[in-house]
C-alpha cells in the first residue's frame, strides 16, 4: 500500500512565530509538523500567503534556521498550504546561523 504524502504548510501559531513543514497531524488548535524550519524573518514576498504560493524572491535575506524532526504547536492560528514551487523554494534558503 502507498504512504500517504503528507502536505507541505506553513503555520502561523498564537506566540511560537511562524514553522513550514510536513503537517503530520492536527487536533484543534495543535498541530505536528515534520521536518519544519522556523521561519524567523522573510524577504522577497509581501507575506505569508504570498511565500506560501510563490516562494522567496530573496532566499539570501531570509533567516530560516536548520530543520527540526518534528515540532508540536499548541496555539495554531493559520495553517496555508504551501505550492510545490515554494516548498522548494523555502527549502532551499540557507540555514540561517549565528
Amino acid at each position: 500500500m502507498k504512504q500517504k504524502t503528507r502536505p507541505y504548510v506553513i503555520v502561523r501559531t498564537y506566540s511560537a512565530g511562524v514553522f513550514a513543514g510536513n503537517l503530520v497531524a492536527r487536533k484543534g488548535k495543535e498541530v505536528t509538523l515534520a521536518n519544519a524550519r522556523r521561519i524567523w524573518y522573510w524577504s522577497g514576498a509581501a507575506s505569508l500567503s504570498q511565500l506560501a504560493n510563490d516562494g522567496t524572491a530573496k532566499p539570501g535575506e531570509c533567516k530560516f534556521p536548520a530543520a527540526v524532526s518534528r515540532v508540536n504547536l499548541t496555539e495554531a492560528i493559520e495553517i496555508i498550504d504551501v505550492a510545490k514551487k515554494a516548498e522548494l523554494s523555502i527549502k532551499g534558503v540557507p540555514e540561517w546561523r549565528v
